[in-house]
C-alpha cells in the first residue's frame, strides 16, 4: 500500500473517531436545543470556517459541475441530517444505527453504476457486509428486542441511501481538480441554502443568547468546527484517494467508536454483545476494504 493510500485510510479513520463522538455533544444540546437548530448552527459555523481557512473563490466552474455541487449539498448536508433526525422521532435509535450502517452498500452499487473508475466489487466485500452488519446489529440492540417501526425505518433507509448519493457525487466532484476546502465549502453553501425553508416547519428559534452558556459554546464548535468543516474535508479527502466504496465502508466504526466512547466517557458498562459486535464490525471492515 502506498503512502497515498495509507494516508488515505488514516484520515478516513480520524473522520469517523470524531462522528462517532458526537452524539455526547449532540445529547448535551438537545437540553436546550431543537435537533434542526443544532443542524442549522453547526454548518453555518462550518461554512463561516471554511471561509476563513480559505477565502478565495472558485473560479471556472461549468454548468454540470454547479448542478454537481447543487446535488452534493442538497443530499449530504440537507437531506441525509434532516432524514435522520426525523427518523429518531419515529423510531428507536437502535434501528437507525444498524439501518444507516448499509450505507456502504448503496454506496458500492451506485457506485457500479454510475462511477467507472470505482473498479469491479469483489466478493470480499459483500462478505464484510455481511460480517459488519451483524457487529452493528449486536451494538445496536445490545439485548434488547427488536421492534419495527415502519415510518422511521423507512426513513433510516432513505437516509442511508441518500449519504450514498453524497458520496458518489462528492468522488465526481474530487475529479473536477478544485481543492477539497473550496468544494466542501461549495457544498455547505447548497446544503445550508436548501436547509433553510425547513426551518420554518420545525420552529426554529435563533436565540443566540444560548450560547453564552460555556458548555453550549464548546459543543457547538466542536460540531461546526470539529464535526463539520475540519471532518467533511477530511471524508472527501479521502473519497478523492480511496474512492467512495473503500472509504464509505468505514461507517461500519460509526457504532464501535460509539462504544468506545460511551464506556470511556460516560462510563456505561462493556457487555458480551457490544464487544462481540465491535470484533465482527472491525472485521467486517477489513474484509470489504482488502485489496
Amino acid at each position: 500500500m502506498g503512502n497515498k493510500r495509507l494516508a488515505g485510510h488514516l484520515t478516513a479513520l480520524f473522520t469517523i473517531i470524531i462522528w462517532g463522538t458526537t452524539f455526547i455533544s449532540t445529547k448535551v444540546l438537545l437540553a436546550d436545543f431543537k435537533p434542526v437548530e443544532i443542524l442549522f448552527f453547526r454548518f453555518v459555523l462550518g461554512f463561516a470556517a471554511l471561509i476563513l481557512a480559505c477565502p478565495r473563490r472558485m473560479k471556472g466552474v461549468g454548468r454540470m459541475q454547479q448542478i454537481t455541487f447543487v446535488l452534493a449539498g442538497l443530499s449530504g448536508v440537507c437531506l441525509y441530517y434532516l432524514l435522520e433526525n426525523i427518523a429518531l422521532t419515529y423510531t428507536m435509535a437502535s434501528n437507525v444505527g444498524v439501518i444507516i450502517s448499509v450505507a456502504p452498500f448503496f454506496t458500492a452499487i451506485l457506485s457500479r453504476l454510475f462511477l467507472k473508475s470505482e473498479g469491479k466489487l469483489r466478493a470480499n466485500f459483500f462478505i464484510g457486509f455481511v460480517v459488519a452488519m451483524a457487529g452493528v446489529a449486536l451494538i445496536s440492540f445490545n439485548g434488547s428486542r427488536l421492534e419495527l417501526n415502519p415510518e422511521g425505518d423507512v426513513l433510516a433507509v432513505l437516509a442511508a441511501f441518500v449519504w450514498a448519493c453524497y458520496s458518489v457525487l462528492t468522488r465526481k466532484i474530487s475529479s473536477f481538480g478544485y481543492p477539497v476546502i473550496l468544494t466542501t465549502r461549495r457544498t455547505f453553501f447548497y446544503g445550508i441554502l436548501f436547509m433553510a425553508p425547513a426551518l420554518f416547519f420545525f420552529d426554529f428559534e435563533m436565540r443566540l443568547e444560548r450560547f453564552s452558556d460555556m458548555t453550549h459554546l464548546i459543543n457547538i464548535l466542536y460540531l461546526g468546527l470539529g464535526a463539520s468543516a475540519l471532518c467533511f474535508v477530511t471524508w472527501n479527502l479521502a473519497l478523492k484517494v480511496l474512492g467512495a466504496v473503500k472509504t464509505s465502508v468505514y461507517i461500519y466504526m460509526v457504532p464501535v467508536i460509539t462504544v468506545v466512547t460511551s464506556v470511556l466517557v460516560l462510563r456505561e458498562p462493556v457487555t458480551w454483545a457490544s464487544l462481540a459486535g465491535t470484533i465482527l464490525a472491525v472485521a467486517g471492515l477489513f474484509l470489504s476494504s482488502k485489496e
